[in-house]
């Protein structure tokens, strides 16, 4: 059997796994990669596996690092069926679509600013490629064994990364020997709000894990929560507004589920909140149709609470309109929107509005990839670039990263020892991290290994 790691390889976008036996290739994943547009657009423009002689995909979760290239790969031939949960699969519809959405809006906005003195900048895909591929997703149940074909066998756990997240289990015949493959997807973390924890699973022949955090601890989400109201509470203080790039997926329903506990004790200041993101609301209603994976306390809520995503000073944009016009609003206000890494999507426009203005807050929540806009401001660069233009940064920026979705080494130790106490781990690769994360946990891992460790580069195969 062969591994080629086709994204997520040193770095935390493009997540991408070609396994290739004498019968078999399936892909574990098809993500977007992120970070400088001219290369990103190279990469995702491209497959270097061969689309239509794949016999399948299993995707681990929806973020659009994992799945965003899943209409790339139906435009380039790909026609057989895409494996997840069934909560995945609803929000992949949605992520899909409005990728295609975005991109097609970034295309027309950008030649509206480069006004022919560049190429035109062509989507990757449109509407049509997402109902393709869309038709394709065949829903898995969680925790049972699926027989595929003769020689693929699935099961998917619970992730606890996002909604629909799974970890997946493969039993895999080669060459007339079975083995055992893990991937992790996203490993979420214990004890977060909303999800499940992850499921521990048995021991593997070959296991290809995330490392995103492999050389951090996080700080408890209930510190999180403490900063997200003394931010609110400051930035409203000095009249200015709170810019919180997230991922319409996960991290803003977590962000949103917190400020209504605030108004619901009555410490929330009385400052209108905007989720952007039209994507957000119709996600939300996921949430509701799929509340059998939430859990157990999320889901006690519920019955008691009719909704844990409104609150009287909250509302969901939904038209252009109404999102440019915020930019232009007086006052102090909250607004969450896409995307998590500000590659894409309205937060863009938001932080070209605001980064200059030192009453103003960019509080970042999340892991923001090397040569982002999102890393850039975390670095506290002195000028960032926004569509072509470079402004000051003077906003206040805070890290918080109390709600990271992703396992630190503390939970991915306690998640390989779960898996080494029954029938151990033969061979282990790192993936979804860069280098000094990935070679920090690499020194925890080996410890329940039988094989060192190994950290793959960009598109490396190799023979298990």
């Amino acid at each position: 059997m062969k591994i080629t790691f086709l994204g997520a390889a040193g770095e935390v976008t493009g997540s991408q796994h070609l396994i290739e036996t004498d019968t078999l290739r399936l892909l574990l994943d098809c993500g977007f990669f992120q970070g400088r547009r001219v290369e990103s657009y190279a990469k995702n423009s491209q497959f270097k596996c061969d689309p239509g002689k794949l016999d399948g995909v299993i995707l681990s979760h929806a973020h659009i690092d994992h799945a965003g290239n899943l209409p790339g790969l139906f435009r380039a031939g790909f026609r057989k069926p895409i494996f997840s949960t069934a909560a995945t699969a609803d929000v992949a519809a949605i992520m899909l679509a409005d990728s295609a959405k975005i991109q097609t809006e970034d295309a027309r906005y950008m030649a509206k600013r480069l006004k022919g003195s560049h190429p035109p900048v062509e989507p990757l895909y449109d509407q049509k490629h997402v109902d393709g591929v869309v038709k394709l997703f065949e829903p898995l149940d969680y925790h049972e064994w699926h027989e595929l074909s003769p020689m693929l066998r699935v099961r998917l756990s619970d992730a606890g990364h996002i909604l629909g997240s799974a970890i997946v289990e493969m039993d895999i015949e080669d060459k007339g020997s079975r083995k055992r493959v893990v991937f992790t997807g996203d490993l979420g973390r214990r004890g977060m709000p909303l999800l499940r924890n992850p499921q521990p699973v048995p021991g593997c022949d070959v296991l290809i894990s995330e490392c995103t955090y492999g050389s951090r601890v996080h700080p408890p989400p209930g510190d999180l929560k403490s900063a997200l109201l003394r931010i609110v509470t400051e930035t409203s203080i000095r009249g200015g507004r709170v810019i919180i790039p997230a991922f319409s997926l996960g991290r803003t329903q977590q962000i949103v589920y917190f400020l209504n506990e605030f108004y619901e004790a009555g410490v929330m200041p009385e400052i209108p909140v905007y989720v952007d993101s039209p994507l957000s609301t119709r996600i939300t209603s996921v949430y509701s149709r799929h509340q059998e994976v939430l859990n157990m306390n999320a889901q006690k809520l519920m019955s008691l609470d009719d909704d844990l995503f409104e609150f009287p000073y909250l509302t969901y944009i939904r038209s252009n309109r109404e999102s440019a016009s915020l930019n232009y609003r007086k006052g102090p206000f909250v607004v969450i929107a896409a995307s998590g890494m500000c590659e894409n999507g309205r937060v863009r426009h938001h932080l070209k509005h605001a980064v200059a203005d030192d009453r103003n807050t960019v509080l970042i929540v999340g892991y923001q990839a090397q040569n982002t806009l999102g890393r850039k401001i975390v670095e506290r660069q002195e000028r960032v670039r926004i569509f072509d233009r470079d402004y000051p940064l003077r906003a206040q920026v805070e890290v918080v990263n109390g709600l990271s979705a992703h396992a630190d080494v503390e939970d991915l130790k306690w998640w390989y020892e779960q898996m080494a106490s029954q029938t151990g781990i033969g061979q282990a690769f790192l993936v979804h991290g860069e280098r000094d994360s990935a070679e920090a946990l690499a020194s925890v891992l080996n410890d329940y290994c039988d094989e060192d460790v190994i950290i793959p580069d960009l598109y490396e195969s190799y023979e298990v």
